[in-house]
């Protein structure tokens, strides 16, 4: 059934009596801004955050240190699973370590994500032609990728990747290429529990059981040399879900009393208020019947498999999911996370800043406030 829209939806798609080409339109937008891109990396002054310490950590682990308690750098211990290691020290070989070449391998990856960006909104189809220039607007997003050279990049490119993977319902892929995201910066997590109903509603039990397992092994195979090694060191640092960010560095509860901001009752209210908000979504905005009668479902069939001869011989089944219903299940997916998490710096605008026309744009608002 095709989507209503509605009367107001925006402006026609035509210039001057032209119609005008989304697709050629992102195209001209990407070659203005690698332009600006390219002016940025010339004429604005890199600025140094964790780039030294990201070389530190890496030299530590080429070097054959694979404790992960003592991989450190100048802002403190390393805190990201195995994938940034595999990643930045691709990086340093590539750059030796300088600033200005990471700064044009950043710029590249910079134009493939927005690429990847339009490539979402373009197959969407819910914004105007004119509203995806808002993608290339932001100041600080250029400087989180070209100035700053945060890893959150490289996990927000691979998301997006995975996102428009699954536009083509290539889902073991998708998963594999979530999990390498997973690997560089956990807080692709955010974007699991909507993910996950994304499977449920897509898959059958055989394929949901398929694809988690690939996207595990991916885990585990670039986890091996610290597994093999220093097990507990390495889950405690880098699936650390309980760590405590700093007062004075957080951008939204800044308000917040620094004792109650560290509290663990702080951190437990904010949990029950974010699983409250999913539960709540997937129950009467993504679950047609209920997101219970889906899992119900889904445990009647996990149940219907009792021998393995049946489950090894049962062919998987995968249903057709609207692009748009996607895209809206994961960016409000990840939404909701980032309106919950109890600290964010102002590199984490990058994970959620494409996001936001899109859910403009689903929102019932006039144009004008959006």
């Amino acid at each position: 059934m095709a989507r209503p829209r509605s009367p107001t939806n925006d402006l026609p798609p035509s210039l001057g009596g032209y119609k005008v080409s989304k697709p050629l339109f992102a195209s001209a937008l990407l070659v203005l801004d690698s332009i600006l891109v390219a002016l940025i990396i010339a004429y604005v002054p890199y600025t140094k955050i964790d780039w030294d310490a990201y070389m530190t950590q890496v030299d530590g682990f080429l070097g054959g240190e694979r404790d992960y308690s003592k991989l450190k750098g100048d802002t403190g211990p390393l805190v990201y699973p195995a994938g940034f290691l595999y990643v930045y020290s691709a990086i340093k070989f590539l750059t030796g370590g300088e600033v200005f070449p990471a700064q044009i391998l950043f710029g590249i990856l910079y134009i493939i994500n927005l690429g990847l960006v339009f490539f979402i909104y373009i197959k969407t189809d819910l914004l105007p032609w004119w509203a995806l220039s808002f993608l290339c607007l932001s100041k600080r997003v250029h400087s989180i990728f070209i100035l700053r050279l945060f890893n959150d990049c490289f996990a927000m490119t691979l998301l997006h990747a995975s996102l428009a993977l699954l536009f083509s319902q290539k889902w073991h892929l998708a998963l594999i290429i979530f999990s390498g995201a997973v690997s560089i910066k956990m807080n692709v997590l955010l974007y699991a529990p909507p993910l996950f109903l994304l499977m449920l509603k897509a898959l059958d039990v055989k394929g949901v059981f398929s694809v988690l397992f690939g996207a595990a092994l991916v885990q585990i195979i670039l986890g091996l040399p610290f597994l093999l090694t220093y097990p507990v060191e390495y889950i405690s640092r880098a699936f650390n879900l309980g760590r405590v960010f700093i007062h004075f560095w957080s951008v939204n509860f800044k308000f917040v009393p620094e004792e109650i901001f560290v509290s663990k009752e702080f951190a437990c209210a904010l949990l029950v208020l974010h699983l409250t908000l999913l539960i709540v979504f997937a129950n009467f905005r993504w679950s047609k019947n209920g997101l219970f009668h889906l899992l119900k479902s889904k445990v009647s069939d996990a149940f219907s498999i009792f021998s393995i001869q049946q489950f090894q011989s049962c062919e998987s089944r995968i249903k057709t999911l609207n692009k748009e219903y996607i895209a809206t299940v994961m960016f409000v997916g990840n939404f909701i996370g980032i309106v919950c998490a109890r600290s964010l710096h102002y590199q984490f605008y990058s994970w959620y800043f494409y996001s936001l026309p899109f859910l403009l744009w689903k929102a019932p608002f006039p144009t004008p406030l959006r």
